[in-house]
C-alpha cells in the first residue's frame, strides 16, 4: 500500500503537523509511522498542553494529534484556549466519557495503543477530505476506499465520518469560512466533553498571556459580560470565551444555580438573601459582593438550599 499523495495531486505546500502528547514514546509511534507520508512535516513535538498551545501559536499547523490525559491541563482544556484551532486527530487511552463525545461528533479518534493500519485510516481519511488550492484533493494511497468503523476498546480506532473541522476543513485552501467552522465544531465537541465529571472540577483561563487554572470550589458566581462570562474567584475576575448556557449545564448543579440570566451563583458562598424590588431578592456572599436573584431564580436557589 502506498501512503504517498499520486503523481499530479501532490500537495503544493507541506502540510504542517504537531504532534502534542506527553509520553515519548507515544510521540515516536506517531513519529515513525509519519514516515510513511512525506507530504506531512513535523514542526513540533510537545511534552504538554501548555507547550501545544504555544507551538499553535507559533507555527499554525495544519493539524495536530492530541493526545487527552496529559499532565497540567488536559487535550480538551487545551483546546478551549486556541482561538481558531487546527484540525485535529485525537489518540487516547480509552475513555469513556471522551469517546462518547468524539462519537456524537462525528470526530477521528485513535485509542491507544493502535496499530499503523488503523493511523493510516485515519490520517488517509483526513487527507482524502481536506480541501486543497484549485479545488484538489490530497490522496493517501488506498485509504479513500475506507469505511468508518466504531471504537471497540483498546486498539480500536473510531475512523468517523470526517467534519467541517476534524476531518475535512483545516489547512491550505480552507479559508476564514473552514476556520470559522472549525472554531464552531470545537466548541460543540467541548460542551459534551465537558459532562465529563474530570472535566467539571475545575476552569481553565488565559490571563496576560498566562494559563490559570481556577478550581471549582474558588469561584464565587460567574456573570455574563457580551460575549464572554467573567469568573469572580477568590483570587480575582477572569474572563472565559463561553455562554452562561454553557456555564450552568456543565456546572455541577447542585453548587451552581443560575439565579438571573446574568448570574451563576456558587450557592456555598452565600450567607443570606434578602428582598429586593418587586419578586427579586440579592444574595450576600462570604466575600460581601452581592449576586441578583430574580424570581424564577429564587425558586431554583430555594429549591437546591432546601428552603
Amino acid at each position: 500500500m502506498s501512503n504517498t499523495t499520486t503523481p499530479g495531486a501532490g500537495v503544493a505546500t507541506p502540510i504542517k503537523a504537531v504532534l502534542i502528547d506527553d509520553e515519548p514514546l507515544a510521540r515516536m509511534i506517531v513519529r515513525e509511522y509519519l514516515e510513511a507520508w512525506p507530504e506531512i512535516t513535523i514542526v513540533q513535538e510537545c511534552g504538554d498542553g501548555f507547550e501545544g498551545i504555544k507551538a499553535i501559536q507559533q507555527h499554525h499547523p495544519d493539524l495536530i494529534f492530541l493526545d487527552i490525559q496529559m499532565p497540567k491541563i488536559n487535550g480538551f482544556e487545551m483546546l478551549e484556549l486556541v482561538e481558531i484551532p487546527p484540525a485535529v486527530i485525537f489518540t487516547t487511552a480509552f475513555d469513556e466519557y471522551a469517546i462518547k463525545a468524539f462519537e456524537s461528533h462525528a470526530v477521528d479518534y485513535l485509542v491507544k495503543p493502535f496499530n499503523k493500519e488503523r493511523f493510516d485510516k485515519a490520517l488517509g481519511r483526513w487527507l482524502t477530505s481536506r480541501p486543497m488550492a484549485g479545488g484538489s484533493r490530497a490522496s493517501g494511497g488506498d485509504s479513500g476506499s475506507f469505511s468508518a468503523s466504531g471504537a471497540g476498546g483498546a486498539g480500536e480506532s473510531g475512523v468517523s465520518g470526517a467534519s467541517g473541522f476534524y476531518g475535512g476543513a483545516g489547512g491550505t485552501g480552507s479559508g476564514e469560512g473552514a476556520g470559522s467552522a472549525r472554531a464552531n465544531a470545537t466548541r460543540d465537541l467541548l460542551e459534551t466533553a465537558a459532562l465529563s465529571p474530570a472535566q467539571q472540577q475545575r476552569v481553565v483561563v488565559k490571563t496576560g498571556g498566562k494559563i490559570k487554572i481556577i478550581p471549582i470550589e474558588d469561584i464565587l458566581f460567574l456573570e455574563a459580560a457580551d460575549d464572554y462570562v467573567k469568573i469572580h474567584t477568590t483570587g480575582g475576575a477572569f474572563l472565559k470565551n463561553r455562554t452562561m448556557s454553557y456555564f450552568e449545564k456543565t456546572l455541577d448543579p447542585m453548587q451552581f444555580v443560575r439565579t438571573h440570566r446574568s448570574y451563576i451563583l456558587n450557592v456555598q458562598q452565600v450567607t443570606r438573601i434578602e428582598p429586593y424590588e418587586k419578586d427579586s431578592h440579592l444574595c450576600i456572599l462570604q466575600s460581601g459582593a452581592q449576586v441578583p436573584v430574580s424570581k424564577s431564580g429564587y425558586v431554583k436557589l430555594k429549591g437546591v438550599l432546601g428552603l
